[in-house]
């Protein structure tokens, strides 16, 4: 399931250029115009994180967030504040007000999704130990362990982990940016390309079992995992 970041802007241009960055980037975008949408927003489907503008209609940005941080249940909800207030002591007040992090406008979307991104590793859960099953595939992420039909499969921790994704997400196409955001996580800026080639790598672990045809490459889009 991916990310749903909810972003409160009452600019309507703003607020549509910030939500097709956000689901270029593979996130879901809710948005809000003012405090009142915002926790009707929160209330229906809770938000992994805020992208929360200072000059609000009626509760400002600022009031906003120490409202969320006084709730129990919005908390601990990550929030990036957005604003045109530059000076030291506007990031200052919109730090000390519960935002996480901070960002002037105009800023470009390339640094406010490595933000974005930073800030949910940061509040990431950890992986689950849950044991994942598929076609024959078995991964342990409590011991590091990948079978495939009983044999044992030998794998590096990158390739591990996006096999652990493509398992938990299977029959969805993912591109190679959406892969790196949701696998490599600790380099916001690697190249695509590395990403093919732990796909190989992944691939030449899975042919003796027969099972790298698994991994599927669906041309123009990226790539997805399918039993079938």
């Amino acid at each position: 399931m991916s990310a749903k970041i909810l972003i409160v802007e009452d600019e309507p241009a703003i607020q549509e250029l910030l939500a097709f960055n956000v689901t270029q980037a593979g996130l879901q975008a809710l948005c809000a115009e003012d405090a009142d949408s915002a926790w009707q927003q929160i209330r229906s489907n809770v938000p992994d994180l805020i992208l929360l503008d200072w000059m609000l209609p009626g509760i400002s940005g600022v009031t906003l967030a120490k409202q969320l941080r006084a709730d129990m249940h919005t908390k601990d909800i990550p929030i990036i504040m957005l604003t045109a207030r530059g000076e030291e002591r506007d990031k200052v007040l919109g730090l000390e007000s519960g935002a996480d992090d901070y960002i002037t406008k105009p800023f470009s979307p390339r640094e406010l999704m490595a933000r974005i991104r930073a800030m949910l590793r940061r509040h990431a859960p950890p992986m689950p130990d849950e044991v994942v099953a598929a076609g024959g595939l078995e991964l342990s992420p409590a011991s590091h362990r990948v079978t495939a039909k009983n044999a044992a499969i030998e794998l590096g921790p990158t390739e591990f982990r996006l096999l652990h994704f493509f398992m938990t997400h299977a029959e969805r196409v993912y591109s190679r940016t959406q892969l790196l955001d949701q696998v490599w996580g600790t380099q916001v800026f690697v190249e695509e390309r590395t990403v093919d080639v732990h796909i190989r790598r992944l691939r030449v672990a899975l042919e003796p079992a027969g099972m790298d045809g698994m991994v599927q490459t669906v041309r123009g889009s990226g790539y997805r995992f399918s039993i079938n």
